[in-house]
């Protein structure tokens, strides 16, 4: 099968070199930065490059963009792709990049889904990606109602094949509500937490819940600008839940009422408790 990705970063490329590893699909790739694709050429990643005339070669094209410039892409190329082939994407936002992008696609034969690898490094770009970067992790596939079980199947398999851990099929709504909770709040309140002037002046007194709290504060503030506003709702809603349980510590501590504060973090730890029997099985 013939494979485009179009983008090489960090999540591009680091599918052209699983799919390198593990599979022997011809990987042909797009990315507007030559020394990117010469470095993908040179290691083995993909090979070939290709312009965007040559989309019509590919079966399944994976688009390892920001979401706008994901839509955009397809919306400026959408007759190049191959009719009857797959394109998928790779971001963390799905309903406006399937409501944007599948009906363009289906006036043109062509069947979009949305998808997002559940993996990333605190780095971006080509030069650190990796071949066992989705070892293990959740590949999410969003079908819609039209979307043929065929093209799910297909992804399914695929996911297996670079050692993805599961393949989880949800709705597009469903993922961009779970994810403001299980990624984008996290981001937020990572970033957010650094900025306490203690930050500064914690040499010695750190151990390894600082560094599980902070990892994610070092980001791209423009991809995950462009992810939250994608989500604004269902983030607004989270980053609400958050800050109302903040401030029950912050008043039971103000208020001297042990008891408040006792209960309120038994809550939190039994949540915890339940959540590791829930999906440790």
């Amino acid at each position: 099968m013939n494979i485009a990705v179009v983008g090489l970063g960090l999540i591009g490329g680091s599918f052209c070199k699983a799919l390198k590893k593990n599979t022997f699909h011809r990987i042909l790739g797009i990315d507007t930065n030559k020394e990117t694709i010469e470095k993908a050429l040179a290691c083995g990643a993909i090979d070939e490059e290709i312009t965007v005339d040559g989309l019509s070669e590919a079966n399944l094209t994976i688009i390892c963009l920001y979401p706008e410039a994901i839509v955009n892409f397809v919306k400026e190329n959408a007759s190049k792709f191959k009719k009857g082939s797959i394109v998928i994407d790779s971001c963390g936002v799905k309903e406006y990049v399937v409501n944007e992008c599948s009906p363009v696609l289906d006036e043109h034969g062509v069947i979009f889904v949305g998808t997002h690898p559940m993996a990333g490094r605190e780095f971006s770009g080509f030069d650190f990606a990796t071949d066992n970067l989705f070892d293990g992790a959740s590949f999410i596939i969003t079908p819609t109602d039209k979307t043929p079980q065929i093209a799910v199947d297909l992804l399914q398999t695929l996911a297996g094949s670079i050692s993805f851990g599961k393949a989880v099929v949800s709705t597009p709504q469903k993922h961009d509500e779970v994810i403001a909770y299980t990624s984008q709040l996290a981001h937020i309140v990572s970033n957010a937490y650094v900025k306490s002037p203690a930050m500064l002046n914690y040499d010695g007194f750190s151990a390894g819940s600082f560094q599980d709290l902070t990892r994610v504060a070092k980001l791209n503030e423009f991809m995950w600008s462009e992810l939250f506003m994608c989500n604004k709702e269902a983030l607004l809603k989270e980053i609400n839940c958050v800050l109302n349980s903040i401030t029950e510590y912050r008043d039971a501590i103000e208020n001297g009422d042990l008891d408040k504060l006792i209960a309120i973090l038994r809550d939190g730890r039994e949540l915890k408790e339940k959540s590791l029997l829930l999906y440790n099985k």
